[in-house]
């Protein structure tokens, strides 16, 4: 059935997690998922109704508790008790886009049948998907190490009966949500408990969620760099393919050509040019915004291996006939991953900013602030304040998490990814960019009207009387914060085809 999305073993890359999540489909195991799932839970049982020795997780306690062996008639307990005592999330909730990705890659990595878990709790999740049912989860928490511990757990409380989830709009209790559909409580069996908790399904949310972010926000830089050129009355000849080849990054070579593309039969990037040289917030963008291109490539790279493996612990190899204690859980990939894409993506937020101050600042025949009436009126001097205000921020943001580590269980935990917070704060940069970003459109489109009778090209002009639709051009003073909201509301909503962004360089 083409309208659900088949959990198999496909791997999932952008474009189909794009397509399962703007066309809402539902998901269902395939066969294969269903077989692999049934055989490994089945070794198991047969293991713990056969083997009376310890197995990390399965018959014994957590962390540096690992030598506390449980009985057979606790393993559920034992699995309920990790739920509830891991559940230790505060601070903000979690977006909503990020649980429904964190129920997904959840579901993926279980389908593989390492795991243990049983058919029924899969099934479960599917459900709480397919529902729209979503957990409240918790930004803080999680070191990034034994898994996404304090998260999952609070994704894992709704399947027995606890915590909190949002369905239609509204906050519901486990209990609560499991009436309403008629559902029993999950009883959870031998390792079930680990299979949901440990894993790095958070971290890899937030990395998807905010990859594909960051591809948008790509695209939008050169397209306002662009605009921001031609309003500046920059000079074409910093693009010339020729430049590029000589020193052939990937994402310089895409950043000029695209910006080639923009420029395509503009009147005003190949009129005569005054000034043979331009700063290098304008001269500069396939060298940076290819640099940013580059590292976004590889961040890719790294979460879509991330959300096609198998992250909890211990793994259970049937065929193999091992069950083995590792370490899949461990953040770091991700922590270093989600660091290098926060600085990458600041950067395209601190040249834009510097394009910014250079259109306010009464050169190359533009008026002091963009007004016809400087002085009476101060125009769009304090929108570049908010930008280099948030430029600021972004720099404190960029320190890197992954460089951080803490003891945990005793010592038995003695280091951790810090993936978690590298994850939440390049959210923050992600977002502060697509601000940045905002301010300078609002400048170039503004700039640009001083440019007439002389056009830009066909397809930046249809951009710009796109964005007029919203935020129109500014003759005198008025609350500038508003017109700011616009223009983010602007970025945020304009939809880009697939192709356009996920393009490799």
């Amino acid at each position: 059935m083409e309208h659900q999305h088949i959990i198999n073993d496909k791997q999932l890359d952008l474009t189909i997690i794009k397509d399962i999540v703007l066309t809402g489909k539902p998901l269902k195991l395939s066969n294969q998922s269903i077989a692999n799932i049934e055989k490994c839970r089945a070794y198991l049982d047969d293991k713990m109704q056969n083997n009376d020795k310890p197995i990390y997780g399965i018959n014994t306690g957590f962390g540096s508790l690992y030598n506390v062996k449980i009985e057979n008639e606790n393993l559920t307990k034992l699995q309920e008790n990790l739920v509830m005592s891991h559940a230790c999330g505060t601070g903000e909730e979690v977006p909503k886009e990020i649980v429904k990705l964190m129920l997904l890659f959840k579901i993926q990595s279980l389908s593989y049948g390492y795991s243990g878990i049983q058919l029924e709790t899969v099934n479960r999740l599917i459900d709480f998907y397919n529902q729209d049912i979503l957990p409240i989860i918790y930004t803080q928490g999680s070191l990034g190490a034994s898994g996404d511990l304090a998260p999952l757990a609070h994704l894992s409380l709704p399947l027995i009966g606890l915590g909190e989830v949002y369905f239609e709009g509204k906050k519901h209790t486990g209990e609560e949500i499991l009436n309403k559909f008629n559902w029993n409580k999950i009883t959870l069996k031998s390792k079930e408990g680990l299979a949901l908790l440990n894993g790095t399904q958070f971290m890899s949310a937030y990395g998807i969620h905010l990859v594909l972010n960051s591809y948008k926000l790509s695209y939008l830089a050169d397209l306002i760099g662009a605009l921001s050129l031609e309003a500046f009355d920059g000079n074409i000849s910093p693009f010339d393919a020729l430049i590029h080849f000589i020193r052939p990054h990937n994402g310089q070579i895409k950043t000029a050509k695209r910006i080639n593309e923009f420029l395509e039969d503009s009147e005003l990037i190949n009129q005569p040019k005054e000034h043979v040289q331009d700063p290098y917030s304008f001269r500069c963008m396939p060298q940076v915004h290819g640099a940013s291109k580059d590292a976004l490539a590889y961040v890719e790279k790294t979460m879509l291996t991330e959300i096609n493996s198998v992250t909890d612990n211990p793994n259970i190899f049937v065929d193999a006939d091992k069950i083995l204690s590792g370490g899949n859980f461990h953040g770091q990939t991700l922590a270093l991953a989600l660091d290098f894409l926060g600085l990458a993506i600041a950067e395209l937020g601190s040249i834009s900013e510097r394009r910014t101050y250079q259109l306010i600042s009464g050169l190359r025949n533009l008026p002091p602030f963009l007004v016809k009436n400087p002085g009476l009126n101060s125009g769009f001097m304090i929108p570049q304040y908010t930008a280099a205000s948030i430029i600021s921020q972004n720099k404190q943001l960029t320190t890197p998490a992954s460089s951080d580590s803490i003891v945990s269980s005793n010592g038995q935990e003695d280091h951790v990814s810090m993936g978690a917070n590298a994850a939440t704060k390049t959210k923050r940069i992600v977002d502060n960019v697509q601000t940045i970003l905002a301010i300078e459109l609002m400048n170039a489109s503004q700039a640009l009207n001083f440019r007439n009778p002389l056009k830009t090209s066909p397809f930046l002009q249809a951009f710009v009387d796109s964005f007029r639709g919203e935020v129109p051009f500014i003759e005198d003073d008025k609350v500038m914060h508003d017109e700011i909201v616009k223009a983010e509301s602007f970025i945020q909503y304009i939809n880009i085809e697939s192709e356009e962004l996920f393009e490799r360089p």
